[in-house]
């Protein structure tokens, strides 16, 4: 088996601001094993809260492929910690099977069937109430816009975006930004602003802090959870966990994680980073299982990988 791994960047429309910072492009890093004629792709995207860079990934992608063998793949990916470097891997083994076997990889998942057509959210990045409410105007259609803050002016940020897409719903998304002070004040108003969800206000480790308020929304976990790990911390506190395959490191783990959410009373939201449509492919065949998706990180491109699975302007995945 042979292989290519490779750094890529694509450039995102207009840039993209959450709360950790800025950034101008996606910086991925692909994976294609070769083997007997045929190609498996993964793709994932390192990130820097977790520890992972563009070169640590790399090497961590390299070094697994190096002793990576067929039946004994499972078990070394197993022995890998979650993240970007086993995502890429797993990916590219379910497409390598399927090519090899003539089949579908939702079929050697055991899914009811192939994944179907989906209309993801679309996000607002953070900038001043006046820019997000343009923003938001140009998503006006869309019939979920994920609106992100900081802890700055966020009542005001949601409001000019409210007032923008008023048929659509909401959901404010943190990253972690919000103090218990600021979540205290601000939760209550948050339906009458057309907020369904909220998701990660305060910081990981600090979960114990939504446990005690009245959840007038829903609230999510998503720096909070990664795999079946977390559920512990998460029971009882979130009512939604966000699973995304480079948190989870890898379609058979997020897999995994959908399944026990559901198990435990948990709903699912399916969500990526900034990314092509080569990462999102995967994620796609958990569309089914989610009662939220944010699957949006190609439409956030300049331009996207040839055969794209989007149309950027209705936001439709298929």
């Amino acid at each position: 088996m042979k292989a290519v791994v490779r750094a890529e960047s694509w450039p995102i429309r207009g840039g993209f601001r959450i709360a950790r910072g800025a950034r101008a492009s996606a910086d991925v890093v692909v994976l294609e094993l070769h083997d007997a004629g045929s190609i498996g792709r993964g793709e994932c995207v390192p990130y820097a809260r977790y520890g992972e860079s563009i070169d640590s990934v790399s090497a961590e992608i390299e070094a697994a492929c190096r002793t990576l063998r067929g039946k004994d793949a499972s078990a070394q990916l197993a022995a890998m910690r979650a993240g970007a470097a086993r995502n890429a891997i797993d990916c590219a083994l379910w497409e390598l099977k399927a090519k090899r076997l003539g089949t579908e990889v939702w079929r050697l998942a055991g899914l009811d069937g192939p994944p179907c057509a989906i209309y993801s959210m679309r996000t607002v990045s953070v900038a001043s109430p006046e820019d997000m409410k343009t923003a938001a105007a140009e998503l006006a259609q869309a019939s979920v816009i994920k609106v992100k803050v900081d802890g700055g002016s966020d009542m005001e940020r949601i409001e000019a975006v409210h007032q923008a897409a008023p048929d659509a719903a909401l959901v404010v998304d943190a990253n972690e930004a919000w103090s218990a002070r600021q979540l205290e004040a601000w939760l209550p108003q948050l339906p009458e602003l057309g907020v369904v969800l909220l998701e990660q206000p305060l910081a990981a480790g600090d979960d114990a802090g939504v446990e005690s308020l009245e959840h007038v929304v829903p609230i999510c976990a998503d720096e909070s959870f990664h795999d079946r790990s977390s559920f512990p911390e998460v029971v009882g506190r979130y009512d939604v966990v966000n699973i995304k395959l480079d948190k989870a490191g890898g379609l058979s783990e997020a897999l995994h994680c959908a399944q026990e959410a559901t198990r435990l009373g948990l709903q699912i939201m399916l969500g990526c980073m900034v990314s092509t449509s080569l990462a999102i492919e995967p994620a796609l065949l958990l569309a089914s299982k989610a009662q939220y998706v944010d699957l949006d990180g190609p439409l956030l491109l300049k331009r996207d990988r040839e055969g794209a699975l989007h149309d950027r302007h209705a936001g439709l995945l298929r």
